[in-house]
C-alpha cells in the first residue's frame, strides 16, 4: 500500500537514497517534513534547479519540469540565453511541492540568485572551494579572510558549510542593485581576501594554477545557482548545507549536519535566518574595483585556448 504525505503519494521510500548515502528515501523525505517551515523561505518563488540521483543512473541537474508534473506544482518560465529556449522551473513554495520533489529523488535544491520575474539579485555570494588535501580548515581560515574584507567596506554576511567540503558566505543586499555590479562587487571581494592571504587563497580560475590554496569562487552571480541553506547534498552520509555561526566555525566539519543530525540541532530555531544582517547597498568603492577586474570565466577560458596552441606548437617542434 503505497503512503501518502499532505495528499502526495510517496514510492519506494525504504529503497537506499543513492550509491553510498546511507539513507533511505523515506530519510529524505522525513528530513525536508522536518525543516520544511525554515527550508521553504529560502526556496520560495526562486527558480529551482534540483540534482537528482534515480537508481542505476548518474546524478543529474534537471531545470525544466517533466511533462509529468501535477498541475498543482507552482513553476515559472525563464528564458535561457545559453540555450535559446524558454524553460520551466518549479517553485518549492509549499510543503506539497517540497514533497513531490523529494518523491522525485531530487536530492539537492539550487535556487537562483534572484526571484521569479526579478532581475536584480538577492545577494553577493562567495563559494569558498578548499583543494583536495586542503580540508575544511582551510576553507574556514579564507571565510575569515573574506570577512575581513567585507568588513573593510562596511559591510557584512552569513556563513554555511556547503555541504560538501567548502563553505559559502551570503550578503543580502538592499535596493535594486544590476547584475553586473553584483558580480564586479563579489569579484572585488575576492581580490581583497586573496591579498590579506596570497599564500593561503587564490582567484585563479584554472585549477591547476591555484597550487594548493583554497579558491575564492566569486562568480556566483547571474544565472548561476548555489545549494541553499539547509539543501542535502549527494555525499557519503547525505550532509546538508547548515548555517553556522562565524564563532563556531572552528569548531564543527561538515559531516556533523546531516539530514539524520539537523532536524534535532536545529530544534524549533532558524539559524540562517537569525544569522542574516540586515540587507544592504553594495558599497560603490567595490563596484568601482570589481569592474577593472576581468570576468575569471572569460579570462579562463582565453588562457585555456592559449596554452593548448602553446602546447599544440610545443609538440609540434618536437
Amino acid at each position: 500500500m503505497g503512503e501518502e504525505r499532505d495528499g502526495v503519494p510517496l514510492t519506494n521510500l525504504d529503497q537506499e537514497l543513492f550509491p553510498g548515502a546511507g539513507v533511505t528515501k523515506r530519510d529524505l523525505v522525513d528530513y525536508l517534513d522536518a525543516v520544511a517551515d525554515r527550508f521553504l523561505p529560502v526556496l520560495r518563488d526562486r527558480p529551482l534547479s534540483v540534482v537528482r540521483v534515480l537508481r542505476g543512473q548518474e546524478r543529474f541537474m534537471q531545470k525544466n519540469l517533466p511533462k509529468y508534473t501535477p498541475d498543482w506544482v507552482p513553476r515559472a518560465s525563464v528564458w535561457a540565453e545559453a540555450s535559446h529556449r524558454e524553460v520551466t522551473y518549479p517553485l518549492a513554495n509549499d510543503r506539497r511541492t517540497l514533497f513531490w520533489l523529494g518523491n522525485q529523488r531530487a536530492v539537492e535544491y539550487h535556487p537562483a540568485l534572484m526571484t521569479a520575474g526579478s532581475p536584480y539579485p538577492t545577494h553577493l555570494i562567495m563559494d569558498l572551494d578548499p583543494p583536495e588535501d586542503g580540508g575544511f580548515a582551510a576553507a574556514v581560515a579564507a571565510a575569515r579572510l573574506v570577512r575581513e574584507a567585507l568588513a573593510g567596506a562596511g559591510m557584512s554576511g552569513a556563513v554555511k558549510t556547503s555541504g560538501s567540503k567548502g563553505v559559502h558566505v551570503f550578503v543580502p543586499l538592499a535596493g535594486e542593485p544590476a547584475v553586473e555590479d553584483v558580480a564586479a562587487a563579489q569579484r572585488a571581494v575576492a581580490a581583497r581576501a586573496e591579498r590579506i592571504d596570497p599564500e593561503l587563497a587564490t582567484t585563479a580560475f584554472l585549477r591547476e594554477d591555484r597550487h594548493g590554496k583554497v579558491f575564492l569562487d566569486a562568480t556566483r552571480a547571474g544565472g548561476a545557482t548555489v545549494a541553499a541553506a539547509y539543501s542535502p547534498r549527494i555525499r557519503p552520509g547525505a550532509p546538508v548545507s547548515f548555517p553556522v555561526a562565524w564563532s563556531d566555525l572552528d569548531q564543527v566539519a561538515p559531516a556533523d549536519f546531516t539530514i539524520r543530525t539537523a532536524p534535532a540541532l536545529l530544534g524549533d530555531g532558524d539559524p540562517w535566518a537569525a544569522a542574516m544582517p540586515a540587507p544592504q547597498r553594495l558599497d560603490a568603492g567595490l563596484i568601482a574595483e570589481g569592474h577593472t577586474i576581468p570576468v575569471a570565466r572569460v579570462q579562463a577560458m582565453h588562457e585555456g585556448k592559449r596554452r593548448a596552441k602553446a602546447r599544440r606548437e610545443a609538440a609540434g617542434e618536437t
